[in-house]
């Protein structure tokens, strides 16, 4: 068994896995268990309250996994995505809650344009809970080393994937009546809000 069917192995058995995604370095589990969840900010030290994205291989997967999105949500995302953006929309059926912190009637989602061994785990599971493989406050690690080794140590497995960019998402609240850019990140806010705003303009 090579080292990316363990991670597709762990991730479905509820075990929390390093993987490289395309911006940083991400500690990733199953999102449709609440324990895997619970598993994985246990092992980041991560407040329950703080919420985590819900990553998925492409769009269309997405609105499988969230179907209230198909409405309004669904052409934003599209515009967006796939991309090294969190976008933040309205949940009102409360799914995957367990990962949405202290805020259940809103989550964060990616689709990332990720290929490599993180891409082909995530194209075989389909979508994971993930938040950047550091402790709370401190660096985002662009390559595996820079990962906390006891974070290491605790995953059922971790894939390097080089060194990556090294910038987290940019974080774009999508709930109100204007987007708001909660935490600039590897795409320029500028560039997010000139996509949407002629987005705007041609409809």
């Amino acid at each position: 068994m090579n080292i990316t069917d363990e991670a597709v192995g762990a991730l479905r058995e509820g075990k929390p896995v390093v993987l490289p995604f395309d911006t940083v370095y991400g500690l990733a589990a199953d999102p449709y268990r609440e324990e895997a969840t619970r598993r994985l900010y246990k092992l980041k030290g991560r407040d329950e309250s703080q919420p985590s994205a819900l990553v998925s291989s492409s769009v269309d997967f997405l609105l499988e996994c969230v179907p209230e999105l198909r409405g309004r949500a669904a052409p934003l995302a599209r515009l967006l995505l796939p991309g090294p953006l969190t976008l933040i929309f309205r949940n009102p059926a409360r799914r995957f809650r367990w990962l949405c912190g202290s805020d259940p009637e809103t989550i964060g989602v990616r689709v990332p344009e990720l290929d490599g061994p993180g891409g082909e785990v995530l194209e075989r599971v389909g979508a994971v809970v993930a938040t950047s493989a550091n402790r709370p406050g401190e660096p985002d690690p662009r390559r595996l080393d820079g990962v906390p080794e006891d974070i290491r140590a605790g995953a059922a497995a971790t894939l390097d994937g080089g060194e990556l960019p090294g910038m987290p998402s940019t974080v774009v609240d999508l709930t109100g009546p204007e987007p708001r850019v909660l935490r600039e990140g590897a795409l320029p806010a500028a560039e997010v809000l000139r996509r949407l705003d002629a987005a705007v303009r041609s409809t």
